[in-house]
């Protein structure tokens, strides 16, 4: 091999070596997020970055949110609950464990009340005893809330924000899991609706739920998706 051809094949290999070693410094910088490169039989096949959270309403449940929250915790993944108020006493380890793992604990509301239909103060007086039951177990301030039945309007954002200075968090995707009541459909519904960014709406009071949502985060991190809580996506 003359010299020229030489510099040629050893200028491919330097190259090669330089590509391959940018996207693993990405992966490894969380750039490209878990996973950046998929192998394939055609080789490695480069993966675009997408993140989704997971939220769930109308906890804590003593049966089911237990499991979901092993669940999490053997998948590394990390999630937003949106607590009611009247059912935080009794299950108070819960809602501490949430803290320990890393998930961020939203207000639903004390009851699950369509608070448009509630007068303004008696809407902020539900809202506020949910926010200062859940400071109360866990010590850290309760910056977020979702609204029961995402039902809002402006004076209530207006006045949320104004006295108990927090934010409202709805969903791109409903699962529609209370009204499925079946894993294999959850999940279809789900894995096919959500693109990269969406907020997926979830309830942790159905054994059908917490099965489902193992599905689907397994089936999305196939696909390359991360998971995150929502005020990583709320972030200006």
């Amino acid at each position: 091999m003359d010299l020229q051809k030489q510099k040629a094949v050893l200028a491919g290999i330097l190259l090669a070596d330089l590509v391959l070693g940018i996207g693993i410094l990405l992966v490894v910088s969380g750039v490209l997020g878990p996973g950046g490169f998929r192998q394939t039989s055609a080789g490695q096949e480069y993966m675009e970055p997408k993140v989704a959270a997971l939220t769930f309403d109308d906890g804590p449940n003593h049966e089911y949110t237990e499991l979901l929250l092993q669940g999490l915790r053997e998948r590394d993944v990390k999630a937003s609950f949106f607590l009611i108020g009247e059912s935080i006493e009794g299950n108070e380890a819960l809602i501490k464990q949430m803290v320990e793992d890393g998930h961020l604990i939203g207000v639903h509301c004390m009851q699950h009340t369509e608070l448009t239909k509630e007068k303004v103060d008696h809407a902020i007086a539900q809202l506020e005893s949910a926010k200062d039951r859940i400071e109360e177990v866990t010590g850290n301030q309760v910056e977020y809330l979702r609204p029961p039945f995402g039902s809002w309007n402006e004076v209530l954002d207006e006045t949320v924000r104004a006295e108990l200075d927090m934010e409202p968090v709805f969903w791109d995707v409903d699962s529609r899991d209370w009204e499925l009541r079946s894993t294999s459909a959850i999940v279809k519904k789900v894995v096919r609706d959500t693109e990269n960014g969406d907020i997926i709406l979830m309830h942790d009071e159905f054994g059908t739920s917490v099965d489902a949502a193992f599905q689907i985060i397994d089936n999305l991190m196939a696909k390359g998706y991360t998971f995150v809580t929502v005020n990583e996506l709320m972030v200006d």
